[in-house]
């Protein structure tokens, strides 16, 4: 490693000679052993590093694998935003020069070539990914408008307020900063001007008290604007050039709100954390509402960046569930959601939905307990969800329908009416109930219903027969059907069904081996783990389930994104002049899997003896 740091290499080819006096001195060489973290989620990121020697790898679940070597800077945008969103390890010996954070903070402030050189670097990154899949609308984060990033709503003071009522009220807000009205002026009040104030001394040097200081005169009034419909950039450099951890955002002459330093790079470097973030704060449901609608434009960009599927679907199962809680929490009374249990069913409950395509959701009650308005509340649940973009379900599995929310007991006794009664839906009524995950409320309801199922369950193998039937409901591709994946490809060929001949087959099918052996796990993938640890499933199958469900998962998302940026209906239909020859030989390979897997089935379960 050389002995002097290499100021050849961008964006450090920029800097003067003052400020790589200022590198030479405060930045020092560390050798990592294969396998030693450099970054990681847990660690505070006090330090940027450029490879001199070696690799290190980069892997996250909201970022696209990447490895570093020499010459390459890693871990600037978490050093910055004082966050780390993904791990890096040494792949073998590492030689790195450590940058701390105060020297480039320094120089992204006081050199704007430098500025520029670093982010870029980033942009250019992310449009490498947006054009290998085709997504303009996600070009670049760090080339979004303002108003896509998080805004805080402004929060006002009146300047002739003293110190201390103005701490009182910022506190009771929960806000670190304020915007001052003082006549014709804007200023704004932030912790900082807080502890500058308490210096101030009258003529005679002596400290004044904080009760004798009215805000606008410690306040700042020379406010840097940006417009709400700038590029982010633009905002970022305003910040650098002026030394400001804060810009006004302005809708025409109206203050829109605050962009913070911090919020900036929260958005470039983790933009999950920005919608989870949104959700926590909102409001009221309008507010949850704008969070609601970035999921899918995530599930977009992370798919235009190569994201495994697994890590996508695990990522939205969290922040669905953070908005489904947080819009009951807006709708129900505190009595009612102590007293209850809020559910998602189906591949919502078991993680496996990833864009919007229907809700599937249910209510337990506490026995005993009764809410006089909770039709009403139920309706506007629902109807809130179809406003942050899930579909009514077609089935009408939801909590408008008074099936789907009942007492505990009357719910064991719809559970028992499911298996040991008549009713043609009940084993799908079961399937469905089975997958239900709980978001808000009581979560021991669900426990004691699905434990009932369990223990009403054994020596019932009729309806476990009829159960697992429904994974084989769907006729098999045809021999001529076959054919077509290795024929020329032609526009007016039938459609193929990803779900009925795809997902259906392997998660049903999984569902029914997992109900068998009464397991509480919810995933297909974490079934099948589960199934291999009793011995109920061979591993090899297993394993080639799991990554079949993937890559149809895979095909599905990509037409859904494909279907819905051509404005044509999102369905689960796919012509195989769409699929790439790979995607064509995948999916062969894919159906494959499931034929055995079906025969699987339908010896553990009898099926030909229905």
């Amino acid at each position: 490693m050389s002995e002097t740091f290499d100021f050849t290499v961008a964006p450090f080819d920029s800097l003067n000679a003052a400020q790589q006096a200022l590198v030479q001195a405060t930045a020092d060489r560390r050798s990592f052993e294969p396998g030693d973290p450099l970054l990681t989620p847990e660690m505070e990121p006090t330090h940027a590093y450029l490879i001199a020697s070696g690799q290190v790898r980069r892997e996250a679940a909201t970022l696209p694998e990447a490895t570093f070597g020499p010459g390459e800077l890693l871990g600037a945008r978490a050093v910055l935003a004082q966050r780390a969103s993904s791990v890096s390890v040494a792949q073998g010996a590492v030689s790195a020069w450590r940058i701390p954070r105060a020297t480039l903070q320094s120089l992204v402030s006081a050199n704007p070539a430098f500025c520029a050189a670093l982010f870029s670097d980033i942009a250019r990154r992310l449009s490498r990914q947006e054009a290998r899949a085709g997504q303009r609308e996600f070009l670049s984060l760090i080339m979004a408008r303002v108003r896509d990033a998080y805004v805080r709503k402004p929060f006002y003071l009146d300047g002739a307020v003293d110190l201390v009522a103005a701490c009182a009220a910022m506190a009771e807000a929960g806000q670190s900063n304020a915007l001052v009205r003082d006549g014709g002026r804007l200023g704004m009040f932030t912790t900082t001007d807080l502890r500058d104030a308490l210096l101030v001394r009258d003529a005679a040097g002596r400290p004044r008290l904080p009760q004798q200081v009215a805000v606008r005169e410690v306040a700042h009034f020379e406010l840097i604007s940006v417009a709400a419909d700038a590029e982010l950039f633009e905002a970022l450099l305003l910040m650098l050039r002026h030394r400001v951890h804060r810009v006004l955002v302005r809708e025409g002459d109206a203050v829109a709100g605050i962009l913070s330093q911090l919020d900036l790079m929260s958005f470039v470097s983790n933009h999950s954390h920005l919608i989870a973030l949104q959700a926590e704060q909102a409001a009221s449901l309008a507010e949850l509402k704008a969070a609601a609608l970035q999921l899918d434009s995530l599930v977009a960009l992370l798919h235009s960046g190569g994201v495994k599927i697994e890590l996508i679907s695990r990522m939205v199962r969290v922040l669905n569930a953070q908005v489904l809680a947080r819009a009951w929490s807006f709708v129900a009374p505190p009595e009612l959601a102590a007293n209850s249990c809020l559910l998602v069913m189906g591949s919502e409950g078991r993680g496996e939905q990833i864009l919007k395509t229907d809700q599937d959701n249910a209510l337990l009650l506490r026995d005993g307990f009764e809410c006089a308005d909770l039709p009403r509340i139920a309706e506007a649940f629902n109807r809130a969800l179809i406003d942050f973009g899930w579909p009514r379900c077609p089935g009408d599995i939801m909590l408008t329908n008074p099936m789907w929310r009942a007492p505990l007991t009357a719910f064991r006794e719809r559970i028992r009416g499911w298996i040991y009664g008549s009713e043609a839906d009940g084993p799908m009524h079961l399937a469905i109930f089975m997958d239900a995950a709980a978001v808000a409320g009581d979560a021991s309801l669900l426990e004691q219903a699905r434990r009932y199922a369990f223990e009403i369950l054994p020596g019932n193998d009729a309806f476990l027969a009829r159960f697992a039937a429904a994974a084989d409901q769907f006729d098999e591709p045809s021999v001529g059907w076959w054919a077509r994946l290795t024929a020329p490809r032609a526009r007016d060929e039938a459609p193929f069904d990803l779900k009925k001949l795809g997902t259906f087959p392997i998660v049903h099918g999984v569902r029914a081996l997992a109900l068998a052996a009464q397991l509480p796990q919810l995933s297909t993938v974490e079934r099948l783990h589960a199934l291999v640890e009793r011995g109920r499933i061979d591993a090899a199958l297993a394993r080639d389930l799991a990554e079949t469900l993937h890559v149809v998962m895979g095909l599905k998302l990509k037409n859904n994104l494909a279907q819905r940026q051509a404005g044509r209906p999102v369905d689960n239909l796919v012509r195989m002049a769409d699929l790439s020859t790979l995607e064509r030989d995948r999916l062969q390979d894919a159906l494959g899997i499931i034929k055995r897997f079906r025969q699987v089935l339908q010896q553990r379960f009898k099926l030909g003896a229905l």
